[in-house]
This record gives C-alpha cells, sequence and structure tokens, in this order.
C-alpha cells in the first residue's frame, strides 16, 4: 500500500496491466518480438522497450546517451524523438535480456511506489508534460501502459481487457485531449458542441464544447444541436484517440452525423501516435 491512500487505485490498475504485459512478453518466441503493431514504426520490441523506458524515468534513472539513425520515418517531431531513444538504444535486444529488464525494471518501481511519501498534489517535473500533480502522472503512467498492453494483445492475437481499472482510468486521459483536438487542431467553431457517443464494455457520451473564445472544454451533458456526432465502440475509440486508426480506416469504423468537412478534420487531428 502507498502512504497516501488517493493515490492507490491508480497504483493497483497500473500494477495489473503492467503485469499483464510482463506474461505477455515472457510467452514471446523469437520471431514474435519483431511483429509489428498498430503503434507506427514500433514493434513488439518497440513498445515493451517503451514501458520500460517510460518506468525507468519515473524511478529516475538518467535517461541513455544515444543518437537516433536519420531514417526513422515516424520521428516527426521533438515528442516523438524523446519517446524513441528508449526504444531504439534496446532495437538489438534478445528476447531474454528484454524479459529480464522488463521484469527487474518492475521490481524496482512497485517498490518505489509502495514508499512513495509525496502526496496527490505534489508536483513532479517531466520534460514532455512539464509540473504536473503526482496523481496525474501516475494516470498518465496507467493510460500509457494500458493502450500499449492493447497494442500488444492485438499484435499477438491475444484478447484484449478492455473494462480493467487501467482502461477507465485511460478513459478520462484519453478525454483529455479531445478539447484541444477539436477546438484547436479542427478549428471548430465558436459556441459549438461536438458529441462523442461510445458504447460497449466503457460505454458513456461526452460533448466537447467550443465556447466564445474558441477554448474547448468537455463535459456529460448531452447537446441539443451538436455540428458533429461521433457514435463508435470503446475499443474503436481507443484506436483512433490513439492513433492507431487513421485515415479512411478510422472513417470506416465511426458512424458520423452532421458536418462531415469537420468530423474528417477532428480523425485526422486525432492521427497523433500515443
Amino acid at each position: 500500500m502507498t502512504v497516501h491512500s488517493s493515490l492507490q487505485p491508480s497504483v493497483d490498475a497500473w500494477t495489473q496491466s503492467i503485469e499483464s504485459i510482463s506474461e505477455l512478453a515472457a510467452s514471446l518466441v523469437d520471431g514474435e518480438w519483431n511483429r509489428p503493431t498498430e503503434r507506427v514504426g514500433w514493434s513488439v520490441r518497440d513498445l515493451v522497450s517503451h514501458v520500460i523506458g517510460g518506468e525507468c524515468e519515473a524511478l529516475g534513472d538518467p535517461r541513455p546517451i544515444h543518437t537516433l539513425p536519420r531514417d526513422l520515418y515516424h520521428v516527426t517531431d521533438e515528442t516523438s524523438r524523446y519517446n524513441e531513444v528508449q526504444v531504439d538504444v534496446r532495437r538489438h535486444h534478445t528476447g531474454p535480456e528484454m524479459t529480464s529488464e522488463l521484469e527487474y525494471t518492475i521490481i524496482r518501481r512497485s517498490r518505489q511506489l509502495r514508499n512513495e511519501r509525496r502526496g496527490a498534489s505534489d508536483l513532479v517535473s517531466h520534460p514532455l508534460y512539464g509540473k504536473i500533480p503526482l496523481a496525474d502522472y501516475l494516470e498518465l503512467r496507467v493510460c500509457d501502459v494500458w493502450v500499449h498492453e492493447q497494442d500488444l494483445r492485438r499484435a499477438l492475437g491475444q484478447p484484449t481487457t478492455l473494462d480493467t481499472p487501467a482502461a477507465l482510468i485511460a478513459r478520462d486521459v484519453l478525454l483529455q485531449r479531445l478539447p484541444k483536438v477539436v477546438a484547436e487542431d479542427a478549428g471548430a467553431p465558436v459556441k459549438s458542441a461536438v458529441v462523442f457517443d461510445v458504447t460497449g464494455p466503457v460505454e458513456f457520451l461526452r460533448t466537447v464544447r467550443v465556447d466564445e473564445n474558441g477554448k474547448g472544454a468537455v463535459d456529460g451533458s448531452p447537446s441539443l444541436g451538436p455540428l458533429v456526432t461521433f457514435t463508435l465502440e470503446w475499443e474503436i475509440f481507443t484506436r483512433v484517440v490513439t492513433g492507431r486508426l487513421r485515415g479512411r480506416r478510422a472513417a470506416e469504423k465511426v458512424r458520423v452525423e452532421g458536418e462531415r468537412p469537420l468530423a474528417d478534420r477532428i480523425l485526422a487531428s486525432l492521427a497523433t501516435p500515443w
């Protein structure tokens, strides 16, 4: 148990999801490590490397000193470049090396979380997120691990785990992306609304409203006259919002009502991989 009980739900969700990744990794044969995933540019090995790297950074380990190759087509900005270092540095590691490092990292990180003395509102610093409350940072880690657990399951032909505690935390984290995407990236007009009606094991309806200043916000109340309504299943929602389904593939899986050009801009703006 953590010292601060308010953090325990996130710790429990993280534990369940990352241990599932460890079990998946332990069962891999050599050829499966190189199997492609829906995460653009990343194999099964790369996803496991990313998870290891994220937890090593949470532990405060020094970042690897590593120069990326110039021919990585999926590295397009500073965020993807930052994430790629922890991945590329492990690209030639063997399966046993990967599983051993993952298991050891989980042990170290679990010990850190059990002994966590900081409170939920205490600020932590991260190169990508800036200074954020510890509770928010833990939820981001839960979301990251859960999303990549599902990536691995789909790549390996294993059943996805769509209604776990980690899935519910991931829902809330992923919903936080929508106001910026709708209002800023897709340019929805002021005083407009866009509805996401999601069905399945995690079911919800959320409305993104753009105020008179062009700022977006998300809430759970319905809108009487949305410009666009997206209706889709929960797993499809997670794949679209994390950039796993893009372009025509995304459009084929999502039912759209309302202004199609705006809907297309929103779907295109969600294409940035998580």
